[in-house]
């Protein structure tokens, strides 16, 4: 096993902090595509074109995912280097919709009907997770969604910073419904057996 590179930036709240993972080339938490779950629920999707958003999308294979399936879908990442790494991957074709932003500011030009969680939560610290979820309710309209991966776990060292399923529904019960939770079965190995597929709808 190959020894993780030393870092000199500590705080996740610093974008020099995953600029420095993303130009090390340490990024345990890229699959380098699009997860299986995912692929199904927008399969299922009932509308045309919804609008979503990918906040701390990194690398934003899903970005492309999304978008070559008619969604009109935006990345977003304060880090320079992972929004390099976004556009790299995607393509010329949507690499315009991989915007540097800062989660807290941004202001989507339309109204979403979906927020995609992948590994943004648990790259917070914990401290921050009432800032997240109150921003999470205010960019989504009533009858929206946030959907995809919670990392649950108690190991107070990170990221990531895994949380208790009871201290999500006390995060997310105010403004939204749980409708699907589901076991992960094609996790990375930093998440595996301690992430699950959610989908929370807006109240």
């Amino acid at each position: 096993m190959n020894k993780p590179p030393s870092f000199d930036t500590r705080d996740p709240l610093a974008p020099a902090f995953w600029d420095e993972r993303f130009d090390k080339g340490f990024t345990p938490w890229d699959r380098g595509g699009v997860p299986e779950r995912l692929r199904r629920y927008v399969a299922e999707w009932p509308s045309a074109a919804p609008a979503a958003l990918i906040p701390g999308c990194g690398s934003a294979y899903e970005l492309a995912f999304l978008c070559a399936a008619g969604w009109s879908a935006t990345a977003i990442d304060f880090s320079p280097a992972a929004v390099a790494a976004a556009r790299q991957a995607v393509g010329p074709e949507w690499q315009g919709r991989v915007l540097e932003a800062d989660f807290f500011q941004f202001q989507p030009a339309a109204p979403l009907e979906l927020i995609y969680e992948r590994a943004f939560l648990c790259a917070l610290p914990r401290a921050m997770w009432p800032q997240v979820a109150e921003r999470w309710a205010a960019l989504l309209p009533s009858g929206a969604v946030l959907a995809g991966y919670f990392f649950f776990d108690d190991n107070a060292k990170g990221p990531p910073f895994g949380i208790a399923r009871a201290q999500l529904d006390a995060l997310l019960a105010p403004g939204f419904r749980c409708e699907e939770d589901e076991a992960v079965l094609d996790s990375m190995p930093v998440f595996e057996g301690k992430e699950r597929w959610m989908v929370w709808r807006r109240l």
